[in-house]
């Protein structure tokens, strides 16, 4: 309820609430859409998508995993695991072998630990007043690890944070910024022990990636673009000494805008550019990458335009991290940026709600530092593809209607449309919209009408088995399952993506 009165004050009440009374009064007049969707075409017509009920009919979905990002050979016909956000602690689980679905209970530390059911909410003509969310536990995004294990951003405990990351702490990171609260921490789940770990993180957690390192290390966005940090869990070290405190850091942004390569003393956000030292800005990322090329951390930015960073890490990140930052191209009528994912050239891809799949070539910047690299200084790597779909009426600029939420690069060819292929969600298309050769493919869900994903990932079972083998796994991620087509009482699906060679393949 407070999510959808901050949105339509910041469109203007009065405005806001008048287009979609009009919207409303004109559907219900019989007025229909201006333009029609085009049907499949070419490689569209060979799609086989194959759903599955899970969790419950008062529950959500967020996202799925079905294996490791950085190995999808990982978990071959192996359990697909969901997180279900603020509706509830069951996580939902797939057995796409034995077609069998299951949940199981995410735990906290603290019976304190907020839940969403104390939440400001408002009466549903689905479900009266009853208050059907009721997580503690808010997990929003799982991965799997090279284990089999399951990580999830995920609640363990209330806000206010442990001594060791405020003030006065001899951590090495609240030693450079501390940090007094966290509303969203860490958890791995064990599915051969069936037990969870906990972990408690100084920064609050959004989306989460390994890197490809020695130490497989679990990097964290926050979600919110005021956050000041970027955090990260050294899994070898806590999985060696169990101490999630000396296993954990964090790290500011801070601009090189001194252009000595190095990080020096800053000046705030709020200050000017002092050309003899760093600017710190408030940068909170929302997506969250890892270069495959130099492992340099990416991520995207919420704030308007919206931006993507890129953090060099150095030798120590608490102190040595540099950040470079690059805002879409506003003046191309790109803006409105959300998720983000990389590809194996380190060129990063990111759904726009100006209606664009957006991607960034930092190998095509003239000015990577400096007093003018605060955001606007590199255009020239920006490209921007408008997606499938009218534009809104009278718009004449760029875009489409689409707002894509998310975009995952398919680095390992894990559906068949090749290598380094950027998918982003279609919400306002009911489909995946992925990008071969600077055209779109359309992977569209005729039913249940309003598929709606938040991610993705992509899963080779057999190497041997030709398009049965592998393909894409999504959810539907909408909010409210009672809206799609169905009505009260159906409940979230998951879904398998694959892709025939014809349309009669076998």
């Amino acid at each position: 309820m407070t999510t959808m009165v901050t949105r339509i004050n910041e469109m203007g009440a009065n405005k806001a609430t008048g287009l979609f009374g009009d919207w409303t009064d004109r559907i219900a007049a019989g007025e229909l859409p201006a333009t029609k969707p085009m049907r499949p075409q070419g490689v569209e017509r060979n799609i086989v998508v194959t759903l599955w009920d899970w969790s419950n009919p008062k529950a959500y979905l967020h996202d799925e995993i079905s294996t490791d990002k950085r190995n999808p050979t990982l978990n071959a016909n192996g359990l697909i695991f969901g997180a279900t956000e603020l509706s509830t602690d069951l996580v939902p689980v797939l057995d796409p072998v034995h077609h069998k679905a299951f949940e199981i209970k995410h735990p906290v530390r603290d019976p304190n630990t907020p839940s969403a059911k104390t939440d400001p909410l408002s009466p549903s003509p689905y479900w009266g007043a009853e208050p059907i969310w009721d997580s503690q536990s808010n997990q929003h995004n799982p991965m799997y690890d090279e284990k089999g294990r399951v990580w999830f951003t995920a609640r363990v405990r209330p806000p206010a944070n442990p001594d060791f990351c405020k003030k006065g702490s001899d951590h090495s990171s609240a030693k450079v910024f501390p940090l007094e609260n966290a509303n969203r921490h860490v958890s791995m789940y064990d599915p051969k022990t069936k037990k969870f770990t906990l972990i408690s993180t100084c920064f609050s957690t959004h989306h989460l990636v390994f890197a490809e390192d020695a130490n497989n290390t679990l990097w964290l966005s926050s979600g919110a673009s005021t956050s000041n940090v970027v955090g990260w869990l050294n899994r070898k070290m806590f999985e060696e000494t169990g101490d999630e405190a000396k296993s954990q850091g964090w790290t500011p942004f801070v601009l090189d805008t001194n252009g000595n390569g190095k990080r020096d003393e800053w000046v705030e956000p709020k200050e000017a550019v002092d050309p003899a030292k760093d600017k710190r800005i408030v940068a909170g990322l929302y997506g969250i990458a890892v270069s495959p090329v130099d492992g340099s951390i990416w991520g995207s930015v919420l704030s308007f335009p919206g931006a993507v960073i890129r953090l060099n890490l150095g030798d120590n990140p608490p102190v040595t991290a540099l950040t470079e930052y690059y805002e879409v191209p506003i003046e191309n009528n790109g803006y409105g940026i959300r998720g983000m994912d990389i590809d194996r050239n380190g060129v990063a891809w990111v759904s726009l709600s100006s209606g664009h799949l957006g991607s960034f070539d930092r190998r095509k910047c003239k000015v990577l530092n400096g007093p003018t690299a605060t955001g606007k200084h590199c255009p020239e790597g920006w490209t921007l593809y408008p997606f499938p779909g009218p534009q809104f009426q009278n718009l004449k600029a760029s875009g489409s209607a689409e707002s894509s939420y998310y975009t995952w690069v398919d680095q390992f060819d894990t559906f068949g449309l090749g290598k380094d292929v950027p998918i982003a969600t279609g919400n306002l298309n009911d489909a995946l919209l992925a990008m071969v050769d600077g055209k779109f493919v359309t992977l569209r869900v005729p039913y249940p009408m309003g598929f709606y994903a938040k991610w993705m990932d992509g899963r080779i079972d057999d190497p041997k088995a030709g398009w049965k083998g592998k393909g894409l796994w999504a959810t539907f991620g909408n909010r409210t399952p009672f809206h799609i087509e169905g009505g009260k009482g159906t409940k979230p699906k998951v879904l398998h993506f694959q892709l025939r060679p014809d349309p009669l393949a076998k």
